[in-house]
C-alpha cells in the first residue's frame, strides 16, 4: 500500500539509476511472486491489541510495531476474528506441543502472506483470507505457520543468515581473488536458500497432520496452495513476470512442487466425516471483506492510480499495469520495456524542486536536462538519468507538504516515449470533492448460483477491468474446465 514516507530531502542519496531500475522490476517480480509464501490475514480490534502488547516483551513489541507498519495496520474484523482464534485452538489442541500459547493478527493488506516469529506470534493477511475457500484451507495455512514455530525455523534460519554474512563479510573483505571470493558467496547463498526450501516442506508435513488431527480435511493444504499457484500465474499475466520461471536462490520452492507434497502428506492421513471444509459458513463470514488495496492507502484502477485520503490521482501511459505497495506504487509496460515508479518523500519547503533532483538521492543525473514545470497546476521539475541498460525520465512535484517522485523508465527512451511520460505525468491532478466521496474499496460479495448462472455471466458481474473469468476461477478456486451449479455459493469482487 502507497504510504506517505517522511524523509528528509536527501534521504534517497546514494540511489544510482541501475539501481533504480533494479528496485522497480525486483519490487514487481515480488509484487508478482508474493503468493508463494503461505500467508493469512487477521484483524483485531484495539482492545485485543493491546492486550496481546501487553504480553509481549519489549523487543516483541518492536518487531509487532514494525510488521503492522509494513502491513497497513490490523484488519478489524471481529467475526473473522473470532473464526481465527476458534481454528487456532483447534489446531494447538492436536499439535505436538499444546501447552504453546499463539496470537494471531490479520493484516490490512492484499497480499497473500503470512508468516509467524518464534514468540509464536502468527500473522495473516486479509489478501490470504480472500483467497481461501473453506475453513480447512485456512486451517491449512495456520498449521503450516505452526509448525514453523514448533520446528524452531526462525531460530535456526537467523543462525544461518548470520553465517552467510560472515561468509559474505569475509568474501568481499578478506579474500583477494575475486572469483573465489564470489563462489564462497554463492555457496553460502545456496546454502541458505536450500535449507529454507526444506524447512518449507518441513512445515507442510508437519502442518498437514496437525490440521488433520484436528478434524480439518487433509487436502485443504493442496487446495490453497493450487489457488495460490493460479493466483500467481493470473499476477504474473498482468505484469509480464512469470512467477514459476526457476529460481534456484528463491526462499519457497515452486508451487507445483508443494502441491504434489501437500497431496503425499494429506494420503497419510483418512478424511474426516462431515463438512470438513465448512465452505458455506467460511464464505458467509466473507461477505463484505475488502478486496484489494484500502482506500486509506491508495488504489489502482486499471492504469489509474488513486489515493482519496491524500486527494490525488494519476494515470499510467497506456499499456502500463500498476501495483501498489507498502513503498510505492510500480508500474510496468507489456513486455517490461518500460517501468515507472511513484512514491512521496518530504523536502524543506525552501528547497527548490530543481534543486533536489540535482541534491544526490538518484545518480547519473544530466544538470543540463533539469527544468522547472508546471503539472496539475503545481511547482514541478524534470530532468533525465542514464544508467547502463536503462535511461529515465524523473518528474518531481510539491503538492501539500509532500514532493511526489515520478520515475519512468525505459530501455530504449525515444522521443515518442518521452511524450507519454509527460501525458502521464500531466494527468497527476487534485482529486474532486465528488471524486473522493465515490471512491469506495473493492469488497467480496458472497451469491448463491441460481439455475441458467454459468461461470462466464457471474464474471462478468465483477469489478475488473480484465480477465473476468480468470479472475472468478482462481478467486473461487475453480478448475480450468470447472463449472458452476445451482446452489453452490461463490464469491464476486464488488466496487
Amino acid at each position: 500500500m502507497f504510504q506517505v514516507r517522511t524523509i528528509s530531502g536527501d534521504g534517497g542519496r546514494g540511489t544510482g539509476a541501475r539501481g533504480i531500475a533494479a528496485t522497480m522490476l525486483l519490487a514487481l517480480t515480488l509484487a508478482a511472486c508474493a503468493t508463494a509464501n503461505v500467508s493469512t490475514d487477521v484483524t483485531a480490534p484495539v482492545t485485543q491489541q493491546q492486550r496481546q502488547m501487553a504480553e509481549m516483551s519489549p523487543a516483541q513489541q518492536r518487531e509487532h510495531l514494525r510488521i503492522l507498519a509494513a502491513y497497513g495496520g490490523p484488519y478489524e474484523n471481529p467475526q473473522i476474528e473470532t473464526k481465527l482464534g476458534e481454528v487456532v485452538d483447534k489446531l494447538v489442541a492436536a499439535s505436538e506441543r499444546p501447552d504453546l500459547k499463539y496470537q494471531v493478527t490479520i493484516l490490512n493488506s492484499p497480499a497473500v502472506n503470512a508468516f509467524a516469529l518464534p514468540s509464536g506470534q502468527l500473522y495473516v493477511t486479509r489478501g490470504l483470507i480472500a483467497l481461501a475457500n473453506d475453513t480447512s484451507e485456512l486451517a491449512s495455512v495456520l498449521s503450516h505457520e505452526m509448525a514453523h514455530v514448533l520446528a524452531r525455523h526462525a531460530a535456526i534460519r537467523e543462525d544461518q543468515v548470520r553465517q552467510a554474512a560472515l561468509v559474505s563479510r569475509v568474501a568481499t573483505d578478506l579474500l583477494s581473488d575475486p572469483q573465489l571470493g564470489a563462489l564462497a558467496l554463492a555457496k553460502s547463498k545456496i546454502a541458505l536458500a536450500s535449507f529454507s526450501r526444506a524447512q518449507e516442506f518441513e512445515a507442510d508435513g508437519i502442518g498437514v497432520g496437525i490440521s488433520a488431527r484436528a478434524g480439518y480435511d487433509p487436502y485443504g493444504a493442496q487446495r490453497f496452495l493450487t489457488s495460490m499457484g493460479q493466483n500467481a500465474q493470473l499476477r504474473a499475466q498482468r505484469t509480464s513476470i512469470d512467477p514459476r520461471a526457476p529460481d534456484f536462490l528463491s526462499s519457497h520452492p515452486a508451487t507445483p512442487e508443494r502441491v504434489a507434497n501437500a497431496q503425499q502428506n494429506a494420503r497419510q492421513y483418512a478424511a474426516p466425516a462431515g463438512d470438513a471444509r465448512e465452505r458455506m459458513d467460511y464464505l458467509a463470514m466473507l461477505e463484505g471483506l475488502i478486496y484489494g488495496e484500502d482506500p486509506s492507502e491508495g488504489f489502482v484502477r486499471g492504469r489509474r492510480f488513486l489515493h482519496p485520503k491524500l486527494g490525488f490521482t494519476i494515470t499510467a501511459p497506456d499499456g502500463f499495469s500498476l501495483e501498489n505497495t507498502a513503498q510505492a506504487v510500480f508500474g510496468v509496460k507489456s513486455g517490461g520495456e518500460q517501468a515507472l515508479r511513484l512514491d512521496v518523500v518530504r523536502v524543506p519547503a525552501e528547497q527548490t524542486l530543481a534543486d533536489y533532483l540535482v541534491s544526490g538521492w538518484i545518480e547519473n543525473i544530466d544538470p543540463r536536462s533539469v527544468e522547472e514545470v508546471t503539472i496539475g497546476g503545481f511547482p514541478g521539475a524534470t530532468a533525465t538519468a542514464v544508467g547502463d541498460q536503462w535511461s529515465f525520465r524523473l518528474y518531481v512535484v510539491r503538492f501539500g507538504s509532500e514532493v511526489y517522485r515520478v520515475i519512468f523508465a525505459a530501455k530504449n527512451r525515444t522521443d515518442a516515449i518521452d511524450r507519454s511520460f509527460r501525458d502521464s505525468i500531466n494527468t497527476f491532478r487534485r482529486m474532486s470533492l465528488a471524486e473522493i466521496q465515490s471512491a469506495k474499496p473493492h469488497r467480496l460479495r458472497i451469491v448463491t448460483v441460481r439455475q441458467g448462472d454459468t461461470v462466464e455471466r457471474l464474471a462478468r458481474r465483477m469489478a475488473v477491468s480484465d480477465r473476468h473469468s480468470e479472475r472468478f476461477r482462481v478467486l473461487n478456486g475453480l478448475a480450468a474446465n470447472a463449472r458452476v451449479r445451482p446452489g453452490d455459493m461463490v464469491k464476486l469482487i464488488i466496487e
